[in-house]
């Protein structure tokens, strides 16, 4: 009787060990399966690509740094409107002259013999006229007491005339020789300084030569003018009335300042540029024409465009694109208009919204529709201006 309670009690504790390594074994698999897959999700967060985004910004105004020459504001080269020889010359290099200042005198023998030639020609062709006309008078007073016919008096009329032409013509060429001498005196056409003189006492120069030195050159430095080819991209917020600082690269601690006043209002075709003009006063001469300066030409941002940092662009075969990343984390490879490069950020006219995020510096691997880990997202301060 006695060895049935234990029995039983046996068997009650054989069932209970066996419970007790079934919930052993079973936890111990459940731990198991939820250390892999928590392995699983970190090996699947770690494959991951770290990036940063940046949200596109209204584009601003900034100005852009470009080459530019001075320019004279008047700039004549004189030279012998009729072949001689220099006599004398009266001004040199750097000399200030004012309109109709004599610079230099010419010998012209030849021209002074055409000219006592074209006299001569002049006086025998007016003595002939005269007669001329005294025939006509005379033949036309007797035909009112037909002493003549109509035809007689005709011809002399007529001669008359052929001979007054010609007295004209004789005439007419005295005043082009003696123009012509006018010549032989080279003056200044304006107020200006003289900037080069390859004129030599005793030289022979002829006039018309193609290709020749001039004898003089002279230029109004009163004022100059600052011309500038601006990119086809920046050229649209130009307008008359804008103010540009200048520089030269020996004095580069100290600027200028000048005024737009005119545009070619045409793109040249080969550089893709368009010219443009300031104007500056320099009447106390520190400034000289030919001289290559550093122009800063303030430039308006454009209208619905956008910029972003210049290490967001993709370049590449398929053209500019920048990694737009939604809010899956999913990134698309998008292509963008760019603008104007003003350096640190990059000037966007589309292809992009102020609510996108951007990834700054994407890496080389990054493909469409990849899925990336966005761990900041900032605007970098970067400067929109070249300086």
């Amino acid at each position: 009787m006695s060895d049935q309670p234990s029995g039983k009690r046996l068997w009650r504790y054989g069932g209970g060990g066996a419970f007790l390594v079934l919930a052993l074994v079973g936890g111990g698999l459940m731990a198991r399966g939820a250390a892999e897959r928590e392995q699983a999700t970190i090996a699947a967060e770690n494959a991951l690509i770290n990036v940063n985004v940046v949200r596109p910004q209204p584009a601003q105004g900034g100005k852009i740094v470009l080459p530019g020459t001075l320019e004279a504001w008047n700039r004549a080269e004189i030279s012998a409107r009729v072949s001689g020889y220099v006599r004398a010359w009266r001004a040199d290099i750097g000399d200030t002259v004012r309109a109709g200042q004599t610079l230099a005198l010419l010998d012209a023998p030849e021209l002074d013999q055409q000219l006592a030639q074209a006299r001569a020609d002049y006086q025998t062709a007016s003595a002939d006229r005269e007669l001329a006309r005294i025939s006509a008078e005379r033949w036309e007073s007797l035909l009112a007491k037909d002493a003549v016919s109509r035809q007689e008096r005709d011809e002399k009329h007529g001669q008359f005339v052929s001979i007054d032409a010609r007295a004209r013509a004789a005439e007419a060429n005295v005043g082009r020789l003696r123009a012509m001498q006018g010549f032989t005196q080279l003056s200044a056409p304006f107020d200006g300084v003289v900037t080069s003189r390859s004129a030599q006492l005793g030289a022979l120069v002829s006039a018309g030569s193609a290709g020749g030195e001039p004898l003089f050159t002279i230029a109004d430095v009163s004022r100059l003018r600052l011309h500038v080819r601006v990119p086809q991209t920046a050229a649209h917020g130009l307008a008359e009335g804008i103010r540009a600082q200048f520089s030269l690269p020996q004095q580069p601690g100290e600027h200028f300042e000048a005024v737009l006043v005119r545009t070619a209002e045409a793109v040249e075709r080969r550089s893709g540029t368009m010219l443009v003009e300031f104007l500056m006063e320099n009447r106390d001469r520190r400034l000289r024409p030919g001289a290559y300066v550093d122009v800063r030409i303030p430039i308006a941002g454009a209208a619905g465009a956008y910029q972003l940092p210049a290490s967001t662009l993709i370049l590449g075969s398929k053209g500019t694109r920048v990694a737009v990343v939604d809010g899956n984390g999913r990134v698309s490879l998008r292509p963008v208009k760019v603008g104007r490069d003003q350096g640190a950020t990059i000037e966007i006219l589309a292809g992009v919204t102020a609510r996108d995020r951007i990834v700054l510096t994407p890496p080389d691997s990054l493909v469409q529709g990849e899925q990336v880990r966005v761990v900041r997202s900032n605007m970098p301060k970067a400067d929109n201006a070249k300086s």
